[in-house]
């Protein structure tokens, strides 16, 4: 679903009952088919177990709706298992979390709990800031829906034999893509979310960026295009990375993406097949992205050139939401909301073009960018500092654009995501960009 919150209440109650039912249905969906043993374990350092996702789910709903309205938790005992950040993911396989059948059960009894309040709960422009328009409830079912994808990722690092899902067809390549770079002229654009719908603070407050003119390239950096600075031999020319990525590369002994093999293979959950050069290249780390940049004669770029060329539109002197315009995502103009289970081919979507001619800026693959995560001028955490601002200046760099595992309400051109530059897990890739 991608009903807009606001407008009438009862009408606005009855869309967050649409969108946190369209939620748990397709967590339930990635859950069910796998074993218990599966779902329990710790398969990486890097994830927390499957299961203890669907308890931090709950608790999380818990403390912003029946905590947060006066209740006691349902499982006080749990509240510091499924705390984010008093558990970080390192701990969280040696927590006594719940197991398949006590988590389900206590998602749903903190459900149960939290739609009888929504029925009593003032959701008027005048209400509680967090409660104004369903502010509160819009975070949840993001929230959800951030927490499938990190899942997702989990079950692609656990291996080919835990999950055999069902996949959407995607478009073939297309006969002649764009090539090249596409010139964003310089001058002033809004940046950041303007409060219209909902956003995370580290979205806002918008301002005015004026950048000098840039290019940015019209496509995704493809498995093709990475296999060129492979066999050229960019994992062994230390000229190309920077030293933190050089140490990266050379203590890890990493050659390739992660996911590729020697043989020229490529896996994506249970299926094994030759690397598709069409493609975006995917898993590859900040360092990766940054050391192909360099032999590319181009950079990174940065957030707010990103942004501009996602978003901004010269005719009409609008920062639009999506890449598109104003018109909410939709299958014909991205790969999202997780059922193709891999990118599609780079220039698949012409429909999705942002107003400067670059495609695939939403879905397929997170681009990395140069930036590091901080707050915009202006920056007020809420409604939590645990969300963000903990992380601000801590070496994240930040990720733009969504990918095929997002589902379509989280993505937007505004909303920002990071991780440290070696990991991987990410389903993410890059495009590169230089001054005009």
């Amino acid at each position: 679903m991608t009903l807009p919150l606001g407008g009438a209440e009862p009408l606005l109650k009855d869309r967050i009952r649409i969108l946190l039912a369209d939620a748990r249905e397709r967590t339930h969906w990635l859950v069910e088919s796998i074993s218990d043993h599966d779902l329990e374990r710790v398969h990486s350092k890097l994830m927390s177990p499957l299961v203890w996702d669907l308890g931090h789910i709950a608790a999380f709903e818990d403390l912003w709706i029946s905590n947060r309205s006066g209740l006691a938790p349902l499982r006080p005992d749990l509240m510091e298992v499924y705390d984010a950040v008093e558990t970080p993911r390192a701990r969280r396989g040696f927590v006594p979390y719940l197991r398949r059948g006590e988590a389900l059960d206590y998602m749903d009894g903190v459900r149960e709990r939290a739609l009888a309040l929504l029925d009593a709960m003032d959701l008027s422009a005048e209400a509680h800031r967090l409660d104004a328009r369903g502010f509160v409830w819009e975070m949840l079912v993001q929230h959800e829906h951030q927490h499938n994808e990190t899942m997702l990722q989990c079950i692609q690092l656990a291996g080919p034999e835990i999950w055999s899902p069902a996949r959407r067809a995607l478009p073939s390549a297309p006969a002649d893509p764009p090539r090249g770079t596409a010139l964003v002229p310089a001058g002033e654009f809004e940046m950041g979310d303007p409060g219209w719908w909902f956003a995370y603070d580290n979205e806002r407050p918008s301002l005015l960026i004026d950048l000098p003119g840039f290019e940015i390239d019209r496509l995704p950096v493809t498995n093709g295009d990475y296999r060129e600075f492979v066999d050229d031999g960019g994992y062994a020319r230390s000229e190309l990375w920077s030293a933190e990525g050089w140490a990266w590369r050379s203590t890890g002994h990493v050659e390739r993406p992660l996911f590729w093999a020697a043989d020229g293979s490529e896996r994506r959950f249970d299926r094994v097949g030759d690397i598709d050069p069409a493609r975006p290249v995917m898993h590859v780390s900040w360092f990766e992205a940054d050391a192909f940049a360099r032999w590319a004669g181009k950079r990174l770029p940065t957030e707010a050139e990103w942004e501009k060329a996602a978003a901004w539109d010269p005719a009409s002197g609008i920062s639009y939401r999506y890449p598109w315009g104003a018109d909410w995502p939709s299958l014909d103009r991205a790969n999202l909301d997780q059922t193709a289970f891999g990118p599609a081919p780079a220039g698949a979507y012409p429909d999705g073009a942002s107003a400067c001619g670059a495609l695939g800026m939403a879905g397929d693959a997170w681009e990395w960018t140069s930036g590091e995560l901080g707050g915009y001028p202006g920056f007020r955490a809420h409604p939590y500092r645990e969300y963000s601002e903990v992380f601000f200046g801590a070496g994240y760099k930040v990720l733009r654009g969504g990918s095929w595992a997002s589902r379509m309400r989280v993505v937007r051109n505004t909303f920002r995501n990071w991780d440290l530059p070696q990991r991987r897990q990410l389903f993410a890739g890059f495009r590169c960009a230089r001054d005009a």
